[in-house]
């Protein structure tokens, strides 16, 4: 079977699995950082909730790693709670 896999390059490329947003619990709110593709870069975004409220974070910063966007994004929603706290919602 190998043999044939190697002859006919199997069945396609296999897909990437798709990726797992980094979550936290930051003061009591849930963080999601979900950065979000830009032609090439990764606009910084996350969701934030608490009490089944959510507060969709996008900013206009990007970065041109995902790793990057990622920690970026959940350092802006703390930044944000910190800020803001409960108003968030409000």
């Amino acid at each position: 079977m190998d043999f044939l896999k190697k002859l006919f390059g199997g069945l396609g490329p296999a897909a990437a699995p798709p990726e797992t947003p980094a979550t936290e619990t930051y003061n009591g709110f849930t963080i999601s950082a979900a950065p979000m593709d830009a032609g090439g870069e990764f606009r910084i975004a996350a969701t934030i909730e608490k009490d089944g409220k959510v507060h969709n974070l996008i900013r206009a910063d990007t970065l041109r790693d995902r790793t990057a966007a990622t920690e970026a994004s959940m350092a802006k929603a703390r930044q944000v709670i910190d800020e803001q706290g409960d108003r968030l919602f409000g």
